[in-house]
């Protein structure tokens, strides 16, 4: 379902200098001066839910959140005026240029949720999870640095653990139904518990960055 515009978006946008990193390719190689050792990118990060409450958990890390969707981007930074951190960071923008805003080794950690599964075979260079997506964040992420992915769709998983390991990606973790267990260090979202509370199983699976050279 496309999202409704809303009219005070843009504005939105422009008054929230705290945390909204207008320009991020100045910050390229320069995300350390905010002063945080661990640098963690959430991709396609929509109403802000994971973002506020992981950035929150998670004081010691800078979280910065990545959402193209403008009305989306706009409805995170609303929901999140009275409760930003200063080791949280928004960038409206589409990830495909994340290696124009990172500095190559620079990122620890990539988070990719529920994440569109763009589910007609046209559209497949489109998933966050095809091959030139995973060259781009191989890029960025650090030697022993990882993705790690969460989704409700089952074809959008099974395509994914396939791309990881033609890309040479090591399966460190896979559940086919995360939630069955208390996972504290993991927020769960509105949008994740509507998936929960229809009894639908959560996808997981955290890949750690390959070694060696990058594939065309």
């Amino acid at each position: 379902m496309r999202m409704r515009r809303k009219p005070w978006a843009k504005e939105m946008i422009k008054q929230r200098t705290d945390c909204v990193i207008s320009d991020p390719t100045t910050l390229k190689s320069n995300w350390k001066t905010f002063g945080y050792d661990t640098i963690v990118v959430e991709i396609g990060a929509g109403k802000g839910d994971y973002w506020i409450g992981m950035g929150k958990k998670n004081p010691k890390e800078l979280w910065i959140a990545i959402e193209k969707n403008i009305d989306a981007a706009a409805m995170a930074l609303k929901k999140s005026i009275d409760c930003t951190k200063e080791n949280m960071k928004f960038i409206v923008g589409d990830a495909d240029k994340i290696n124009l805003w990172f500095e190559d080794n620079e990122v620890d950690r990539i988070h990719l949720n529920f994440s569109d599964p763009w589910p007609k075979k046209a559209h497949t260079k489109r998933r966050l999870t095809y091959d030139t997506f995973l060259n781009r964040y191989q890029k960025v992420l650090k030697k022993g640095g990882c993705i790690i992915m969460k989704t409700d769709n089952a074809k959008l998983f099974e395509y994914s653990l396939v791309t990881f390991c033609k890309n040479k990606w090591s399966l460190k973790e896979v559940s086919v139904d995360f939630r069955r267990e208390t996972n504290d260090e993991d927020v769960i979202t509105e949008y994740e518990n509507n998936f929960m509370q229809l009894g639908q199983p959560i996808y997981r699976a955290i890949f750690q960055v390959p070694t060696g050279e990058i594939n065309d």
